[in-house]
Order: C-alpha cells, then structure tokens, then sequence
C-alpha cells in the first residue's frame, strides 16, 4: 500500500517530465544502451512480432522471463513499469469481466492469462529497445535500416519536443483552472468534480495542437533554410551519419545467446 501510495504521489506534470527525460537521455550506460542499434532492431523483430503466434506456454513464460530480465538491465524508470503493469492487468481484467459477463466460465481465464503474457513479452521488448536508446541513436538505427532520413528525424525530433510538450500541456491545463470556475457542488462520487476535470483536460488539447502547428512549421522551415532536404537524400551525408554505427563483440554475443535461449525452449516444450 505505502509503495502504491508513493507512486500515486509521484504522478504529477514535472515528475512525468523528468523521468521521460531520464528515459531518453539517462539510460546509455547500461549494456543493452551499448549495444547496435540494429542489432536491438533484429531482437527486437522476434521478441515483439513471434508472440503472436506461439501459443507453446513454456516458451511464451521463458520469453516473459527473458524480456523481464533485460528490462531490469536497462533500469527503465519505476513509474512507466508502474503504468505498463496497471494498463495490462487493467486489460486482462476488463476482458475477463467481459467474457464472464456474455456466458463464459472459468476456463477462459488460462487462454487470457496466456494472452496477457504475449502482450506482457512485447510491452517489455518495446520498453527494453527503445527506452535503451537515446533519440540520436534511434534516428541513426533506423537510418541504418533503410528507413528515410525524414522519418527518422520525425522520432528524433518527437523524442526531444515530447517533455516540452508536457510542460505546456500543464500549462494551459493550470491556465483553464486559474480563470475557470469549478463546481460549487461536489456530486455523488465527486461526479462533478470529475466531469470539470474531463472537460477541461479535453479543452487544453485544442491550444497544445495549435502551439504544435506551429512549432512544427518553425522547425520545417529553418531546417530549409539550411538545406536539409537534400542533406536527408544525400548518400555522403548518410555515410558520416552511418559511421558510428559498429557491431562488436558484446553484440554477436547477445544476439547468439538470444538465439540459443529461444532454440532451447523450444526443445523443452517438445519434451515436455
């Protein structure tokens, strides 16, 4: 209870803020944060594509264990697992309700539990990746990987503009509160309350896409002005961009004992 406590207290606007920026930016002393990005890329394309369509439980559970132990080693923030754990569950649950609610019985838990796990493997596998990468290594992996130089400084640049975001978002959010007028009466269940709160966490989008526009259209238009557009067509360009890019021996070993975990689950599930 006291831990869930803390991280409901934790749940504000700056806090959020800091730890997208520690996510992005605080991770790329961690092995996983070492290793190529394209080689994260082919790990990846297994662990967040195959679950689908493994149904073999002691595969799918040696997966789980697998994605959990790297998400460890990439000691992604506390509030996202937090958050990851909840929206799963949260899942899982409603769907169990549900299934309850139309004529099903007790013997569709262990197919949605098993469904559960799946997302469970890719949800980690994704956090694992792209929580272990910075934006400028992001943008370069997927330069590398034949994705266009327009595409992959769009991530780079959502990346960064992502917590300024968040901050003007608040922003507005506080401007409503402070020249609105909140509901002189509670309701049953703070229903009131709840409703204000709704309505004007809605209303504060529509400033945030405009300031969006706008940012956007500022930074398209000074990249122009240095000549960008040919810069992400230009193969020269690329190649010094490609150039920090370098598979070594930690990355094959990775890779090879990836390979090998999975190889022998398989073989346990046959036995068994």
């Amino acid at each position: 209870m006291d831990y869930a406590k803390n991280m409901i207290d934790k749940l504000n606007v700056e806090q959020m803020k800091i730890e997208l920026m520690n996510t992005a930016y605080a991770n790329d002393q961690t092995f996983i944060a070492k290793l190529d990005p394209r080689i994260l890329f082919i790990w990846y394309g297994f662990f967040g594509i195959a679950p689908w369509f493994i149904d073999e439980q002691v595969v799918l559970l040696g997966m789980l264990l697998a994605t959990i132990i790297t998400t460890v080693m990439t000691k992604v923030s506390r509030l996202i697992l937090f958050i990851l754990i909840l929206g799963i569950l949260g899942q899982g649950g409603y769907m169990f309700i549900a299934t309850l609610f139309f004529g099903g019985n007790i013997t569709v838990l262990l197919p949605l539990i098993m469904l559960t796990v799946k997302l469970a493997v890719i949800s980690l596998a994704s956090i694992t990746v792209f929580c272990s990468m910075s934006p400028e290594k992001l943008s370069v992996g997927l330069l590398s990987i034949g994705v266009p130089g327009q595409v992959s400084f769009s991530i780079s640049y959502g990346y960064r503009m992502l917590p300024l975001l968040l901050e003007e978002y608040n922003h507005v959010f506080m401007s409503y509160r402070l020249r609105g007028k909140a509901p002189d009466k509670k309701g049953f269940l703070y229903w009131r309350i709840t409703y204000y709160f709704i309505r004007l966490a809605v209303l504060s989008f529509y400033p945030l896409l405009l300031s969006v526009a706008k940012r956007a259209r500022t930074t398209v238009e000074a990249l122009e002005t240095k000549g960008s557009k040919n810069a992400f067509k230009n193969p020269v360009v690329k190649k010094l961009k490609l150039q920090t890019l370098k598979i070594g021996r930690s990355d094959y070993g990775f890779l090879t004992i990836s390979i090998v975990y999975i190889i022998s689950l398989y073989i346990v599930a046959f036995q068994l």
